[in-house]
């Protein structure tokens, strides 16, 4: 039953999205949504994908947080008449290891006003970080860490 109802779902977020509120675009929509839960069924099946489900909801809500507060920092610091800025680039140690969990790491990073990932390392390890106020390195470590990296696990492991 629970499938059914994110059939209907996925066909009226279809409607919206396409903007075509036709009934022949609704079956369109209810047939492609139905061929999509085909596809991810075995995901599906399992007890934790609704806790997959919340935590990368979870994630999303962390990533939208620390874009409002980067910004209002990064903007703050603009607006201050006195640049007291030491930029520079700092290590963090990975603990993702999957190709995926580190490129979304880097780029939830990249994404976050005032930082960027640079680089990976050879043995995929470590990533390099840009910050533009690097006065704390290792609070900038401690935040990547207890932030983005823990829930990108608890979102794909």
């Amino acid at each position: 039953m629970t499938i059914y109802i994110l059939n209907v779902i996925f066909a009226f977020l279809w409607v919206a999205v396409t903007g075509s509120a036709t009934v022949l675009n609704l079956a369109f929509g209810f047939f492609l949504s139905m061929a999509a839960l085909w596809i991810v069924r075995g995901e599906m099946a399992e007890q934790d994908y609704w806790r997959r489900v919340r935590s990368g909801l979870s994630l999303l809500v962390l990533f939208l947080k620390e874009l409002a507060l980067s910004a209002y920092k990064v903007a703050v610091m603009v607006f201050s008449p006195r640049l007291d800025l030491k930029p520079g680039i700092f290590a963090f140690p990975l603990t993702v290891t999957r190709d995926f969990e580190i490129t979304l790491l880097a780029n939830l990073i990249t994404l976050t006003p005032g930082t960027l990932s640079v680089d990976v390392s050879d043995d995929r390890k470590t990533l390099y970080v840009h910050a533009i106020d690097c006065s704390d390195p290792d609070g900038a470590r401690r935040d990547i860490a207890d932030g983005f990296e823990r829930k990108i696990l608890e979102t794909f492991r």
